[in-house]
């Protein structure tokens, strides 16, 4: 009697769970069993991968790559799966990727200094010998803001200087020579924002090039040498591991030498492979970082062109925006308010491309996202929380397909934690923050030099960075496990406090009119100000304790440190940028007045800006295009 109660009982359990829940409960013993061989295989598109499952430590202990919980009791394990999960399934709080890339860290490594040749070198440097060449670019003021190098006071001085000049499409050729712009081992990432649509058009012709000039020679192809006359040349010796590759077409466009059906396969092929970030996120930069210079309508119409084309030209690889808390944090913002605006950011450009009529996957996959790792509690998941709200989101509200709801992103450890004091203990702050990040499965990361407090940082600097990722990837033994931070106590909490903030958050942004009727108000950029204001008094008193700066001071006082050598661009630099822009202004001077005639009556009519874009650059320097779209798009002016 008892046991046909028991089996009722059961019964009517069953009956009551959802059909999720008893397809995962029914999978279960399943999924131990493929987590628990030597080997694991999976699907990435229409590859499949087997690999290696087990690491044996020097000691002989056999430490597996993901490991499950040992819970036998269903709610546990049902509550873990809807939560949690293991990596590369929904609701992806472990990371959007079943295993880590076999032999590749994610190391990105960010570059940027006087002209495109300089900047080229020390790419050239950081990434020999390496198997996967990624590529992270700063760009000068003067880019930043849409500008030309020019003997103008206001900007003379800082041409080159905190990041490269890049002001022609001749210019992107020069940067990235030598590297296969269209292999799938190089990855490009530009931190450009307000003229991001022209940086990211200079880039995209560089890419085609180097696959018109393949084509070229392969096919013994000779161009006019009267197309040849004055054509540009690459300033100085190329580096070690520079072949040369995207300089045979500079001050000519492939369209120039081949047939329009060749250059429009090789184009498509190009547009088809290239890898990469453009970082392009124009309301975070009206929020915190304020490189904006088209009215805040204008440059959102400009994003929607890029993911429009994107689409239709089936760039499935780049990222057409880096949705960026990073620089949020770098203002001032704690750890939770960084997650909240980034991630709200992105939910207002999916309403806004919606708007536009794309379908949501036709685009998602396209966004990327981009966080700062500091010393905070919350930083070590500030990742899980980003990519569980943001796939419940995209299934759930958006009706989204798997790969549209996989986060992906980027970390940088923190610029602010980098002090002028005892310099070389903001190693181990780095250290620190790159543990966070490896720890919770971050996609790409960036480790800080410890002199960028003071100084563009030196190429030792640098080789010390790219060493403290490449010891934890490769010497440190529990990062060979790929879910360390599940079935801690401290993370399991931490991650229902940063989500539930985040989501308290949203309501405070949706009360102000959403993220733009907030941006109106000063909301954003007042909320971070006060949390920058609230740090640096803890900082100041003493009662956020910084070892080497308020507290653990040397027997001198730990002062400020000096740089014996500041690293800025040098006077033949900066003319010599200058000299180039004036040459390929006169190489093109009978075309561009028309081209840029064309950009603005498509911008007049609505059209796509960037595909013209993309024949505008061929013949217009960066400050011709701002100029021309100013007139039609307006400049921009701060809501005050």
């Amino acid at each position: 009697m008892l046991t046909e109660q028991l089996k009722k009982k059961y019964q009517d359990l069953e009956l009551g769970l959802h059909p999720e829940a008893k397809k995962l409960l029914a999978n279960w013993a399943e999924v131990q069993k493929k987590y628990s061989g030597e080997t694991f295989g999976f699907q990435v598109r229409d590859k499949v991968l087997d690999l290696p499952f087990t690491y044996k430590s020097l000691s002989g202990t056999s430490i597996r790559k993901v490991y499950l919980p040992r819970y036998k009791d269903w709610g546990d394990i049902l509550k873990w799966q809807f939560q949690e999960n293991v990596p590369g399934e929904f609701p992806y709080t472990a990371g959007v990727f079943p295993l880590k890339r076999e032999g590749e860290d994610p190391t990105r490594m960010f570059a940027g200094e006087g002209g495109p040749e300089r900047t080229n070198k020390r790419f050239h440097y950081v990434s020999l010998g390496q198997p996967a060449h990624r590529l992270s670019t700063a760009f000068d003021s003067v880019t930043l803001y849409g500008e030309d190098p020019d003997h103008r006071p206001d900007i003379y001085g800082k041409v080159g200087n905190s990041g490269v000049s890049i002001a022609t499409v001749d210019d992107a050729k020069k940067l990235y020579s030598g590297f296969d712009l269209c292999s799938p081992k190089t990855s490009v990432s530009m931190t450009i924002n307000g003229p991001a649509p022209m940086l990211l058009a200079f880039f995209m012709n560089a890419a085609i090039d180097q696959e018109c000039e393949k084509y070229i020679k392969e096919n013994n192809i000779k161009i006019e040498s009267e197309k040849l006359n004055g054509q540009p040349k690459y300033n100085g010796d190329l580096p070690e591991g520079n072949n040369g590759l995207g300089l045979q077409l500079l001050g000519l466009s492939g369209s120039d030498v081949l047939s329009k059906e060749v250059y429009e396969q090789l184009k498509a092929k190009a547009l088809s492979s290239v890898r990469g970030t453009v970082q392009a996120d124009i309301l975070k930069e009206d929020q915190a970082q304020n490189t904006c210079i088209f009215s805040t309508e204008f440059a959102l119409k400009m994003m929607g062109d890029v993911q429009e084309y994107f689409i239709q030209h089936k760039v499935q690889n780049f990222y057409s925006v880096s949705i960026s808390g990073y620089h949020i944090a770098e203002a001032g913002a704690n750890p939770i308010t960084q997650l909240a605006f980034t991630l709200a950011n992105g939910f207002t450009y999916v309403e806004y491309y919606l708007s536009r009529d794309m379908k949501i996957d036709d685009f998602a996959p396209n966004l990327s996202f981009f966080f700062s790792n500091g010393m905070d509690p919350e930083y070590s998941v500030i990742g899980r929380v980003a990519c569980k709200i943001w796939a419940k989101a995209m299934k759930h509200k958006y009706k989204a397909n798997d790969r549209s709801q996989k986060l992906k992103y980027h970390i940088q450890t923190s610029g602010r934690s980098l002090h002028a004091q005892e310099i070389d203990f903001n190693d181990i702050r780095t250290t620190l923050q790159a543990l966070y990040a490896i720890y919770d499965n971050c996609n790409s990361l960036h480790t800080n030099a410890y002199d960028e407090a003071i100084t563009t940082p030196t190429e030792e600097s640098v080789r010390r960075a790219m060493a403290i990722q490449l010891i934890i990837n490769r010497e440190l033994g529990t990062a060979k496990n790929e879910n360390p931070n599940q079935g801690a106590f401290l993370i399991e909490e931490l991650t229902d406090l940063v989500e539930q903030a985040v989501l308290t958050e949203f309501k405070r942004i949706t009360e102000r009119g959403g993220v733009l009727g907030a941006m109106e108000r000063m909301y954003q950029r007042n909320k971070i100000q006060e949390e920058s204001m609230f740090y640096e008094h803890q900082k100041h008193t003493g009662e956020f304790p910084i070892v080497g700066v308020n507290t653990f001071l040397s027997k001198n006082g730990s002062p400020t440190i000096i740089p014996t050598e500041v690293i800025r661009s040098t006077t033949d630099e900066k003319e010599f940028q200058i000299n180039a822009l004036n040459t390929f202004k006169k190489r093109h001077a009978d075309k561009s007045a028309e081209a840029l005639h064309r950009l603005q009556q498509v911008a007049v009519n609505n059209g796509n800006l960037f595909a013209e874009l993309m024949e505008t650059v061929k013949h217009c320097t960066l400050g011709q295009i701002s100029k021309a779209l100013y007139e039609v798009g307006g400049q921009y002016r701060r809501s005050m």
